[in-house]
């Protein structure tokens, strides 16, 4: 899993560098950002920029880690989402549990 994580001030940004998020690597997925949110992250911006496709089990695994946040009183947040990813976030009534944002800088500034 290509995953890049970077802060920003008491922000934590999770990039996801592939093309496809699908179950055969959710563990893997899972088990980074949980590592973020036990380091003590309360605000997370998950950057899905360069994923043009994300399937069911993908979404579950995103409202596992909300849940993970929610429980900590953190906030996460999507940026990047390319048309076909929202559409499935939208469909599915992900962007009922966490903000998206088109461009970083207006998503960092959110928090």
């Amino acid at each position: 899993m290509n995953l890049r994580i970077e802060s920003h001030d008491d922000i934590k940004i999770v990039r996801v560098g592939e093309e496809r998020l699908v179950y055969a690597m959710l563990s893997s997925f899972f088990s980074e950002v949980s590592a973020v949110i036990e380091g003590g992250a309360k605000k997370l911006l998950i950057d899905l920029t360069e994923v043009n496709y994300i399937d069911s089990a993908s979404v579950g695994c995103l409202m596992d880690i909300h849940r993970s946040m929610a429980e900590g009183s953190g906030k996460i947040k999507l940026v990047g989402l390319q048309e076909r990813v929202e559409t499935m976030v939208t469909m599915t009534g992900l962007h009922n549990f966490m903000e998206i944002f088109r461009d970083e800088s207006t998503a960092l500034e959110s928090f």
